[in-house]
């Protein structure tokens, strides 16, 4: 648990701090290298997913997409200080519980 967790954490950072840094490049006029940065690290993001230890591909994609709302959230608020509202938290709190039925629900042999 606690790997996967550690896991989730430096994916969504690499994932949405390259998201970012493209966004910075080719929205708001920064260098190119920071494009290049940023595409490193969305390569990154896809390489430390596979040290999953979950079975399926599209499980933990998806699981992953419901950490990713909440870090963005969180990267929104702390980056862009532009600071969550009820519905950002609610809709955050809804993802984890996805997430956590998805990757640790019971299911048959």
């Amino acid at each position: 648990m606690v790997q996967a967790t550690f896991l989730f954490l430096i994916a969504g950072l690499a994932e949405i701090g390259g998201g970012y840094l493209i966004w910075l490049w080719l929205r708001e006029g920064k260098p190119f290298s920071w494009g290049i940065v940023g595409g490193i690290a969305l390569i990154l993001y896809g390489i430390i997913a596979t040290f999953q230890s979950f079975p399926t591909f599209g499980r933990v994609y998806a699981a992953y997409g419901g950490v990713f709302i909440v870090l963005s959230v969180l990267w929104g608020w702390g980056i862009d200080k532009k600071a969550p509202d009820l519905y950002d938290w609610v809709g955050a709190g809804i993802c984890i519980v996805g997430v956590s039925v998805m990757l640790f629900g019971p299911r048959g042999g």
